[in-house]
């Protein structure tokens, strides 16, 4: 019941998650029970590449709250999103122990290989898995809120705050970059061994790692579904369309403001903490400006202010990516750029509003045809123009 009250009139998030819900199921047990040479087998790889493309949706549902709900373009969700990928990866690094190519059971081997001594003060309590997921969502969420509070509070907006958003994913980038920062430098973390004492080279750890990555793309959804129903998500709402009258009504704008956004890091940050251990890697690339600008564009081309509509545009994106990178790696970047051209151009309510507006015309050729046929209406029409 509960779901159901917070589904009621999302038409297109109820298509979403049944959809969501069939394929998990599907593709799971595809893997498992029928054998590989099966037209219907699913194989590893193919999991594992859904999985990601489901943390990638779950970032951009995180997008969608903080752009298309509150009118805030991040260009820097990217940076929760390494964040949150760096607290996972930190995890997996402990866990190798004494398994790696130095064989130190304290320090990582790009410890070693730095000359280190002792493991840094702040990798401590990362051998430990629960300490690690608080700091997959302290971390990204501590940053929003010191980053919100301090631009909310001098009131920047609009083109100026999207260029401080990039600005902080870019000198991250650069810090991360650095062999004295302590987190493996150019090369990231990589090389892990198992997640909660499962091998994470196992068919069914990644088979796990699908399942985990459905099941919080359902409960992000659901979350932010929930606050865009409430009364906090209708301010955010009023606040997007007319920040100076919501302030002028006696509503503290930057309290709002702060809140939605730090909660769409902490998204942000889960969705990295899942991407991790399927692609086996977390470098300073993660925090490259472009990556949150494709999440923008996600966002664009499926809808915004939709959540289901960020969905399908991390999707179908990533898939497109995925084919045209293999087949002609150099023109990516060239479709990518076409393509948030024409859906600016062409569809600035995305591939939902594409649909809305179909059904909207069928509502308005029906109402003409009713007008059309009712004498009532018809009489009212002629009285009125007599008038």
């Amino acid at each position: 019941m509960f779901i159901k009250r917070i589904l009621k009139n999302d038409r297109g998030g109820q298509i979403m998650l049944a959809l969501l819900l069939l394929v998990t199921v599907g593709v799971s047990l595809s893997n498992l029970l029928l054998s590989e040479d099966s037209v219907l087998y699913v194989p590893t790889y193919t999991i594992t590449l859904m999985g990601k493309y489901l943390c990638y949706a779950l970032l951009a549902v995180a997008v969608d709250l903080a752009w298309g709900y509150l009118g805030i373009l991040s260009l820097g969700h990217g940076a929760f999103f390494a964040l949150g990928g760096y607290g996972m990866g930190m995890y997996l690094m402990r866990q190798i122990g004494d398994r790696g190519v130095y064989g130190n059971p304290d320090l990582p081997d790009f410890m070693v290989f730095l000359n280190l001594q002792e493991l840094p003060w702040f990798w401590a309590g990362f051998d430990q898995f629960w300490f690690a997921m608080i700091m997959v969502l302290l971390i990204p969420g501590l940053l929003a809120f010191v980053f919100g509070w301090l631009a909310f509070r001098s009131r920047v907006t609009g083109v100026y705050l999207s260029i401080i958003t990039q600005a902080m994913t870019y000198a991250l980038m650069l810090a991360f970059f650095r062999n004295e920062m302590g987190f493996g430098g150019n090369n990231g973390l990589t090389d892990f061994k198992d997640i909660l004492g499962f091998s994470l080279q196992a068919d069914s750890t990644r088979l796990g790692l699908f399942i985990a990555s459905a099941v919080a793309l359902t409960l992000g959804y659901l979350l932010c579904r929930m606050i865009t129903n409430s009364r906090l998500g209708r301010v955010s709402v009023a606040i997007r369309d007319a920040e100076t009258r919501v302030r002028f009504i006696g509503y503290r704008v930057e309290k709002i403001k702060l809140a939605v956004f730090t909660l769409s890091a902490v998204l942000a940050g889960v969705a990295g903490a899942l991407y991790v251990p399927q692609v086996g890697i977390i470098n300073p690339n993660e925090f490259s400006p472009l990556n949150s600008i494709e999440a923008v564009v996600w966002v664009a081309v499926g809808g915004r202010a939709t959540l289901f509509g960020a969905v399908a545009g991390a999707l179908l994106v990533n898939y497109g990516k995925s084919y045209l990178t293999a087949a002609m790696p150099e023109a990516w970047l060239f479709a990518l750029g076409a393509l948030f051209v024409l859906v600016t151009l062409y569809l600035p309510q995305g591939i939902v509003g594409l649909f809305d507006k179909k059904k909207g015309n069928r509502n308005n050729d029906d109402e003409q045809k009713t007008d059309s046929t009712d004498p009532v209406s018809t009489q009212t029409r002629l009285k009125g123009a007599s008038l």
